[in-house]
């Protein structure tokens, strides 16, 4: 059990075997396209942790002024 990882084996052959799946079953141009709607779907992400951490701090500050 020790060795099930999420990625801590996984060494450059198994990866390289992992693109290469990811390109037949997506294809050249459509990689680019999904690279980018991961991409966006981080930012959002990112976008929305700040936000809640922004809130958080807000209701901190007024909590100790009152």
């Amino acid at each position: 059990m020790k060795n099930f990882l999420l990625f801590g084996s996984l060494g450059a052959s198994e990866i390289i075997i992992i693109a290469f799946v990811i390109l037949l079953l997506f294809g050249g141009r459509k990689i680019p396209e999904l690279m980018r709607g991961i991409g966006k779907g981080v930012k959002s992400f990112k976008e929305g942790m700040k936000g809640i951490e922004d809130e958080i701090n807000e209701d901190d500050s007024d909590k100790k002024t009152k």
